[in-house]
């Protein structure tokens, strides 16, 4: 992340605070993670997305791409002394999953919107999952999408964004159509370099790498804050994860710490 004040149609971009670490004020504190898994699976590699240090109020995790196996099952089993599932929205291989302290029953919502067909044999379903959640006076929205592929398919990405966004919040009555303080999208959007020239970024890589496409930070974690709400975010961390390698994607993990200002 830079900490350069830069805007782009309504995208900010902001300082990272503290890597690695919460405020000790914060009121709930956000581990959130997108990974596309390309369809396999490791028990080990689920252990690091988790993190050996769980001090976290709510871990999101958002995956594209999920095998045919039981995943809620298996990161219970890592966060089984700390965690437990609150909230699942599963279509297929896009699957979204919210996890909370134990014992603890807050308000949720779940829904799944499909923007396209299947594909494959690990079920490349496109669209997005969504999960709404009430959490220590706090309303949050977390959106799972997984986009169109491919360079050249912006347009349908952009489609598809404006479907889902119509989708989850410009229906009534709908559980989202009261805003959220917080709406937080991720997955693996598949926006990409554009433009002819992609050499200067085919030069950056190894020369023995052959990849077929240019890569691209195509996994993101996005979020915005109500204008009129009463939540203040701080963005901890935001990171790659790149000592996994059972994908050919890697995964993006972000550390949020919310607060009531008032």
């Amino acid at each position: 992340m830079t900490t350069d004040d830069a805007t782009h149609e309504g995208i900010k971009t902001i300082e990272v605070e503290k890597p690695g670490k919460f405020s000790a004020n914060s009121v709930l504190r956000v581990c959130i993670v997108t990974w596309n898994m390309n369809g396999k699976v490791s028990s080990r590699d689920l252990a690091q997305l988790v993190g050996d240090e769980q001090k976290y109020d709510l871990l999101v995790i958002g995956l594209q791409e999920v095998p045919r196996c039981n995943i809620a099952q298996l990161l219970q089993e890592v966060l089984v002394e700390t965690h437990s599932l609150l909230g699942e929205s599963i279509m297929q291989s896009l699957q979204l999953f919210v996890f909370g302290p134990k014992n603890f029953d807050p308000l949720i919502n779940k829904d799944k919107y499909s923007t396209g067909g299947l594909g494959g044999l690990i079920r490349r379903k496109k669209g997005a999952v969504a999960i709404s959640i009430s959490f220590k006076g706090i309303r949050l929205v977390f959106i799972c999408c997984h986009l169109s592929a491919h360079a050249r398919h912006v347009e349908e990405r952009n489609a598809q964004l404006r479907h889902i966004s119509h989708s989850l919040f410009s229906n009534n009555p709908n559980p989202y159509a009261r805003p959220s303080q917080i709406t937080v999208w991720l997955g693996d959007l598949n926006y990409r370099i554009q433009g002819m020239d992609t050499f200067p970024v085919r030069n950056l890589i190894k020369r023995d790498l052959h990849k077929v496409r240019v890569p691209s930070w195509t996994d993101r974690i996005l979020f915005k804050i109500e204008k009129s709400g009463d939540v203040d975010a701080t963005l901890h961390s935001y990171e790659s994860l790149d000592h996994i390698h059972s994908s050919d994607h890697k995964p993006v993990k972000a550390l949020l710490s919310l607060k009531l200002t008032d």
